[in-house]
């Protein structure tokens, strides 16, 4: 992810300057000359979910850049106005479009250089039957051995899998913190 600066004042739309404010804070911002105010970036959320049904867990085929043609988890960006687990769950909707219930945080994974944080949650499906949207070229499901592992979109993704599937083994999932270096 390209860093795009702060231009402009949200507030007052004066041309900002990046240097240390003047309220103790020790990092550059974006400060406001005229109006004094302080932007701060911060990361995205993405959040999805590992939608699994038996032994097999639900992936979908990427029909946009970026990595189209290669395979995730459903998942996308946090919108405003929503929780983790209700984005997680419209990505659900949107990209395979299953039937399933909601369970619990899976997996956090942090990717500090291009400033995102991806949340998944487990979702029991409740049906066999998927109506993917325009973002997803086919969804199905796949056992562990039979997962396309050198196709997989994202290293998030493949962190999370490769974590459900050994946890899946020992009996027992747990919430897992991964940092993407």
């Amino acid at each position: 992810m390209v860093h795009s600066p702060i231009k402009h004042c949200r507030n007052c739309g004066t041309a900002v300057v990046y240097r240390i404010p003047e309220d103790g804070d020790i990092k550059i911002r974006a400060v406001c000359p005229e109006c004094k105010t302080i932007h701060y970036e911060n990361p995205l959320n993405v959040v999805g979910t590992v939608p699994h049904l038996g032994d097999k867990v639900l992936l979908c085929k990427r029909n946009i850049e970026p990595r189209k043609g290669k395979w995730t988890l459903p998942a996308g960006f946090m919108e405003l106005h929503e929780t983790t687990a209700q984005g997680a769950a419209r990505e659900t909707v949107e990209e395979a479009g299953a039937q399933f219930e909601m369970e619990g945080l899976f997996s956090i994974l942090n990717v500090a250089r291009v400033g995102q944080v991806h949340l998944f949650y487990t979702a029991r499906l409740l049906s066999e039957q998927f109506n993917p949207g325009f973002e997803t070229m086919e969804a199905g499901l796949f056992t562990e051995a039979d997962i396309p592992w050198d196709e997989i979109a994202f290293r998030t993704v493949k962190e999370t899998l490769e974590h459900y599937f050994s946890d899946r083994r020992a009996g027992q999932l747990s919430i897992h913190t991964i940092d993407i270096v």
